[in-house]
Parts: structure tokens; C-alpha cells; sequence
């Protein structure tokens, strides 16, 4: 099973690590490294590519997620599923191919939260839009996304190994966003639609 779980991780990591947002980018002439928030994922590729760029790299990242977690599924049942939807998540963050500088993510995430637990996960993503329509910041909305269904999981779940797999993907979205918690402390933070202060 050990064997299993790290084939699981391995495909999955390396899944992630195809950067959608880079490769959006690069058709469309701009490199998603040098503008806006200098991020890989959707939320800057909305603000770089637009509307279009901006969903085509949400769309990319995650259907990798949910590739990779149905593969884990396939490969090692529920716990497979786990294992490949955080290390698709770790890939997205920092994929091997491109110097490991990449995204947040979030489109990964909920792929993730969404095909292993699907009421919670659209519960959660519910949440995420909710929150995004009312204050603007995809930071925020993204990380009640996150909070709420580790909350969910926490109740409902036993701690191990899905309350501390659940925990493990708050952290590193609360990592990876460490730069906006800042910023919306200063009220710097840019809201959607915004160019990158």
C-alpha cells in the first residue's frame, strides 16, 4: 500500500505541476512571472489575460486536480484520492517544471475539496463566491473556501487523517497567501477587476 501512496503522490505532484496559467500566458504573448502579482494562477491571469485567460487557467487547474485525484482514487481508494489531491496541490505551488514558482491553489483545491467530499466542497465553494461577490477580494473568498470546509471536516470526520488532511490544506493556502493577509491589513489589497498595485 506504501507503494501505492507514493505512485499516487508522484503522479499526482507532477500533474500539478503543469502550469496552466503559464501556458495561457505564453500563447497569449505575456508572461504571468513578470506582471501583475507576478502568480501563476487564475486570479492574476484574470487581472493579466482578462476575462478569457483568466477562466481558461482556472479551468486548466482544475481538471488537473480533479485528474489527479480521481487517479488516486483509482489507484488507492479514498485515502489515494487524499493523498494526490494535497501533492496536486503542493505540484500547483511549486511545480518542478517551471523553477517551482507557481500559484495559490485554490482552483486546485477545490477540485480537490469537491471530488473527495462533494457536499462539503460545494458548500465551501458556495461560500467562496458569496464572499468574493461581496467584499471583491478573491484572497478572502479563497480563504473561506478553505476554512470553512476544514471546519466542516473537523465536525463531521474523525481528526485522522481527514481533520489533519483538511488542516494541511488550510496552512498552505494561509502560506501561499501570506503576502495578501498583508496587504488587506495596509488596505492594499487589490479587489477583482483591479490592476496589481
Amino acid at each position: 500500500m506504501i507503494l501505492q501512496y507514493i505512485l499516487c503522490a508522484v503522479i499526482a505532484y507532477l500533474l500539478g505541476s503543469i502550469s496552466t496559467g503559464i501556458l495561457v500566458a505564453k500563447n497569449s504573448g505575456h508572461n504571468l512571472r513578470e506582471e501583475g502579482s507576478h502568480n501563476t494562477g487564475a486570479s492574476n491571469a484574470l487581472r493579466v489575460l482578462g476575462l478569457k485567460g483568466g477562466a481558461l487557467t482556472f479551468l486548466g487547474d482544475f481538471l488537473k486536480a480533479l485528474a489527479a485525484v480521481l487517479i488516486g482514487k483509482a489507484i488507492a481508494g479514498q485515502e489515494g484520492g487524499m493523498i494526490a489531491g494535497l501533492c496536486v496541490v503542493l505540484g500547483h505551488n511549486w511545480p518542478v517544471f517551471f523553477k517551482f514558482k507557481g500559484g495559490k491553489g485554490i482552483a486546485c483545491s477545490a477540485a480537490v475539496l469537491i471530488t473527495l467530499f462533494p457536499l462539503y466542497g460545494l458548500i465551501a465553494a458556495a461560500l467562496c463566491l458569496l464572499v468574493i461577490w461581496i467584499c471583491r477580494y478573491i484572497s478572502v473568498g479563497s480563504l473561506t473556501m478553505l476554512a470553512s470546509f476544514a471546519v466542516m471536516i473537523l465536525f463531521t470526520q474523525p481528526f485522522w487523517p481527514a481533520g489533519v488532511w483538511a488542516l494541511i490544506l488550510l496552512a498552505l493556502g494561509v502560506y501561499r497567501h501570506r503576502s495578501n493577509l498583508e496587504r488587506l491589513k495596509n488596505g492594499t489589497e487589490n479587489k477583482i477587476g483591479q490592476k496589481a498595485k
